[in-house]
């Protein structure tokens, strides 16, 4: 099968100009992709030579503005032309020591360097080569399993997964991102290899973690990996709340598959893949939690300020970043529950005004996560708690245009207080900057500063600072 028609872009004939002298070739994810007609912004090139010779003619002939970052430790060398990124490097062949997944690396033939491919899809290459250009080179059948939306590894799986575990990893991320299965060999392989992800570095594994998170159904993904056995190794706390205890007749919601549910609704309206992590996390302290009541039956009481609690912990050992997005995640995780307890008509504005300080930025994703909170096989259960939800946004929406309190500051400076009553920093201020808060809050003053500024000289005369000296 020949795909010139496909090579449209002028960089391929510059490419094959290049390598006249050295066999060349397409391979990879973006043969994968050219077939599939999925748009990709990354080229790999393999060259039965250097590729990093390759890339420095293929950089002169594309002119001078092309440079060309070169990785000698890894023999590849990557240049970008036109918004593309375009990878080079030498046909290899490796072998694998049992207590790492860092391959010993040879020359070799592009038959050796599609045998050290992960899976069929990804061992297809097409010549770039004068004699037989754009034609498919495919000798493990990947085009068939293309066709058959099948994940596969060229040769025994077994041993592929044992050499490199994180490709476990990978095998479930294609599988959900590309929406197709797993062979049954393959996934055997998996389950009987799952604990080899050990010896995987945890930032490798949260980088597949977060592209299954990322992709259309990641729950999806987080099945596979449930069954596969990786996700117990990977992320425990979240095969914890896997499973139904009933007593007494009376039995809780299945909070994996709820949260599952959650995660899939946030992703059909939302990229943010921060907000992804808050609604897998929003009940994971839900089995710290869980009691039995002999009148109500199961609570979770407090289970969102445990799991905001958890979030932290789970952040360091996962390798995500520790700063600005995990605090999102986690104030997500502590108010998921708050917008639906203010459905009720006797909600005061001192309520919502504290919701809307609280949340601040993160409110809109907030209500997204709150809407996709609300799960149920009862069809008109859920309509009517939607249509509830709905009354709550525009109590909000009405509060915020009215007293402008979401990310306020109080009107009111440290400094100003300082300054005002001639007192240095300390406990005295804090005490007025948090009492006019709370008053904003609690709509005894309006956010404005005349107020604030009474209410503080109300405050010092109370506490005894008196005057300005």
């Amino acid at each position: 099968m020949n795909f010139s028609k496909k090579l449209t872009d002028p960089v391929f004939k510059v490419i094959a100009e290049a390598g006249s002298d050295v066999e060349t070739y397409l391979v990879g994810g973006f043969v994968r992709d050219l077939i599939l007609n999925r748009p990709s912004k990354d080229i790999d090139v393999v060259c039965v030579g250097s590729g990093i010779s390759l890339a420095k003619v293929v950089a002169g002939k594309l002119g001078n503005h092309v440079n060309v970052s070169i990785f000698k430790n890894f023999g590849t060398a990557m240049l970008k032309h036109d918004g593309v990124e375009i990878e080079f490097v030498g046909a290899r062949k490796e072998s694998y020591r049992r207590d790492s997944r860092k391959p010993i690396v040879e020359d070799g033939t592009l038959e050796d360097d599609q045998n050290r491919r992960d899976f069929t899809i990804n061992a297809l290459a097409i010549s770039l080569n004068e004699g037989n250009y754009g034609e498919l080179i495919d000798p493990f059948n990947g085009l068939g399993d293309l066709k058959k939306k099948l994940i596969r590894t060229p040769l025994d799986p077994a041993i592929t997964f044992s050499d490199d575990p994180l490709r476990m990893m990978r095998a479930i991320r294609f599988a959900t991102q590309l929406n197709f299965d797993i062979e049954a060999d393959t996934f055997e392989a998996i389950i009987n290899n799952k604990d080899r992800i050990n010896i995987v570095s945890q930032e490798r594994i949260t980088d597949e973690l977060n592209k299954i998170i990322m992709s259309k159904k990641p729950s999806y993904g987080f099945k596979l990996l449930y069954h596969g056995g990786l996700l117990e190794l990977i992320f425990p706390e979240m095969v914890k709340l896997q499973g139904v205890e009933n007593i007494d007749g009376k039995g809780h919601k299945d909070n994996f598959y709820h949260t599952l549910q959650v995660l899939d609704k946030v992703a059909e309206k939302s990229d943010d893949l921060w907000l992804r992590w808050a609604a897998i996390l929003h009940d994971i302290a839900k089995p710290n939690t869980k009691r039995f009541d002999k009148e109500v039956g199961w609570t979770f009481h407090g289970h969102e300020d445990k799991g905001a609690r958890m979030v932290p912990g789970i952040f360091r050992r996962m390798k995500l970043p520790l700063h600005e997005n995990m605090k999102k995640v986690k104030n997500l995780v502590k108010l998921h529950l708050r917008p639906i307890a203010l459905v009720n008509d006797r909600v005061t504005d001192s309520a919502l005004r504290r919701l809307l300080f609280e949340a601040g930025d993160d409110l809109d994703d907030l209500l997204l996560l709150c809407r996709a909170d609300i799960t149920s096989k009862n069809m008109d259960k859920v309509k009517r708690y939607l249509g509830n939800f709905s009354k709550v946004e525009k109590k909000l929406k009405d509060v915020e245009e009215r007293d402008k309190v979401k990310n306020f500051q109080p009107p009111i400076s440290g400094e100003e207080i300082m300054s005002h009553f001639a007192i240095k920093p300390g406990r005295d201020v804090g005490v007025i900057k948090e009492e006019i808060k709370e008053a904003i809050l609690e709509g005894k003053i309006r956010n404005n500063y005349q107020e604030a500024f009474d209410l503080m000289i109300e405050i010092g005369e109370k506490i005894g600072l008196g005057k300005q000296k």
